[in-house]
């Protein structure tokens, strides 16, 4: 039983730390250095590589909450089975 809640404990504090590490980055991506890559006057099938730019990194970050969402899920489904048996 103590196995089990500190392995709950364990992964809990690894999401946490992922959330904060894709924070971080998020943040980094839309500042100056980043922004100064991408602003060029190129454009790409017609669009600006900036627009790109954000609409893959908006993509990405909804993708990547939905990642974290389903492991929030799992423990609870599975806490919800052992109930049940």
């Amino acid at each position: 039983m103590w196995q089990q809640f500190a392995q709950k404990i364990l992964n809990r504090l690894q999401l946490r730390e992922a959330w904060v590490i894709f924070f971080v980055l998020g943040n980094v991506m839309i500042n100056f250095p980043f922004l100064r890559i991408f602003n060029q006057p190129v454009s790409v099938i017609g669009y600006p590589v900036l627009f790109i730019y954000f609409m893959a990194g908006w993509a990405i970050s909804i993708f990547v909450v939905y990642l974290f969402t389903l492991t929030l899920d799992e423990p609870e489904a599975a806490e919800q089975q052992e109930e049940q048996a």
